[in-house]
């Protein structure tokens, strides 16, 4: 089975930018929609963005404008260009399939460890 590393996290002040990446094990070609996702601890799991094998692409209200999601089928890997980051934006970022209707199969994955991305004033 296909397992997920993600990578890219760290300390970064408010405004500026990241990116992280998420390399699977296995080829993601026939993985409709990759996407990112966020927790914090004592709060649910945020979809970040979203990226379909057929180029369409979704992101949440809170980052639309400031994220761009990208994959890479040969290196099978997505990345996640973060700028003017914000407070609110510190997280653990993970990536997975999209979870959502309309949008592949719905079979997570299993969870890689996550990335933590710490904004600060």
């Amino acid at each position: 089975q296909v397992t997920l590393v993600e990578s890219g996290g760290g300390l970064v002040q408010a405004g500026g930018s990241r990116r992280l990446s998420c390399v699977a094990s296995g080829s993601i070609t026939n993985i409709t929609a990759l996407t990112w996702y966020r927790h914090v601890r004592g709060k649910q799991t945020e979809l970040v963005a979203s990226i379909a094998n057929d180029g369409r692409t979704y992101y949440g209200d809170s980052v639309k404008g400031r994220f761009i999601i990208s994959r890479e089928n040969a290196k099978n890997r997505v990345l996640l260009q973060m700028n003017n980051l914000k407070l609110e934006d510190t997280a653990a970022y993970f990536c997975n399939k999209d979870w959502r209707v309309g949008w592949g199969d719905r079979l997570l994955l299993p969870w890689g460890r996550g990335t933590q991305v710490t904004v600060s004033s």
